[in-house]
């Protein structure tokens, strides 16, 4: 099954070639990317190949576009009002090539009643890797932030943060412009191009993609279960990444049906005594439940604490190389993630 093609055209050869290299090295974008400097060999190419995805100067516009297949085109314009001119959707050139991406894949995804069903990313079978615990301030986001950077070196990884209350403001310093609320949102429409949603929102830390988090925590409560299975099974089928991080939090519907779509589940745990009466009723209840196939998931972690990091304003970046960063690396080599 061949992947749809994202042509970019633009009259700037080192900014296509750029941009192309850029979109190559990004391992979520489920497309083959091709790069013309010039609108006739642009032309050629499509009257052999149909151009799902079309991102165009301004100049290199013509009309024999009209008589291509093309799912869908976005001109890259240079200026405040310039894409007036242009009866196509406009995006900014001169801009950060992940904020360009993030708006053509916003771009995209609005066409999804008139796009065609996307077909099953050919990959290997997505691995989902659930993380927590019933304990708290046990290091379980950070360890989840350090294991996606780590495996993310060598394969496409998505994490999503699923707690009522990340910080992720506040740990990255910004405010971000889409989150996992407005995913989940689309989640209840029905969207039809989920994947061009989530593309449309991704940020990224080290080599490690992820959804900005919900900012309320009724958003995480107020989500049913079916919702959260749906949107799993979403990335698991149609996206390119092959490992999803599930940072999972207490306030979740149906918490355990979600930790039954993990294949492995790693629970930071601490030897305090609180901590262990926390633990030992949550195994509990899952005999209760007739989640007894969870148990056997679960991977206990003592981890290790690393206050060398806690003012650092770089923290999620250096946890790599934290005694954190050493332990999840061992840990990476022992179960061979």
């Amino acid at each position: 099954m061949k992947k749809h093609i994202f042509a970019i055209c633009d009259p700037e050869a080192e900014y296509a070639r750029n941009f192309m290299d850029y979109l190559n090295r990004k391992k979520n974008l489920p497309f083959e990317v091709q790069a013309f400097t010039g609108s006739e060999s642009l032309v050629a190419y499509g009257k052999e190949h149909r151009i799902e995805l079309l991102l165009i100067a301004e100049e290199a516009v013509c009309g024999e576009l009209r008589d291509l297949d093309i799912g869908k085109i976005i001109v890259l314009t240079e200026g405040v009002g310039s894409a007036e001119k242009s009866p196509y959707a406009g995006v900014y050139k001169y801009q950060s090539s992940a904020q360009v991406v993030r708006e053509v894949m916003a771009c995209y995804g609005e066409e999804a009643s008139v796009l065609p069903v996307q077909s099953p990313v050919l990959k290997k079978t997505t691995e989902v890797l659930g993380i927590y615990s019933p304990s708290g301030r046990c290091l379980k986001t950070s360890f989840a932030l350090t294991l996606g950077q780590l495996l993310g070196k060598n394969r496409p990884v998505l994490y999503l943060n699923m707690e009522e209350y990340s910080g992720f403001d506040s740990l990255f310093g910004k405010n971000f412009p889409a989150n996992l609320s407005d995913l989940l949102y689309y989640v209840r429409q029905g969207e039809q191009n989920l994947t061009a949603r989530i593309n449309s929102m991704v940020q990224t830390v080290g080599q490690l993609d992820f959804i900005p988090p919900v900012q309320s925590p009724l958003d995480i409560r107020g989500t049913p279960w079916q919702d959260w299975i749906c949107l799993i099974r979403e990335i698991m089928l149609h996206s390119p990444y092959e490992t999803l991080i599930l940072d999972i939090g207490n306030g979740l519907d149906e918490v355990f049906q979600i930790l039954d779509m993990c294949g492995r589940i790693y629970m930071p745990v601490l030897p305090d005594k609180m901590s262990c009466c926390k633990l030992a009723q949550f195994e509990n209840l899952l005999r209760i439940l007739e989640y007894p196939q969870i148990l056997t998931k679960i991977r206990r972690l003592q981890l290790p604490f690393h206050s060398e990091l806690e003012k650092s304003d770089f923290y999620v970046d250096q946890l790599p190389w934290s005694n954190l960063g050493d332990y999840v690396k061992e840990l990476i080599r022992k179960e061979m993630i």
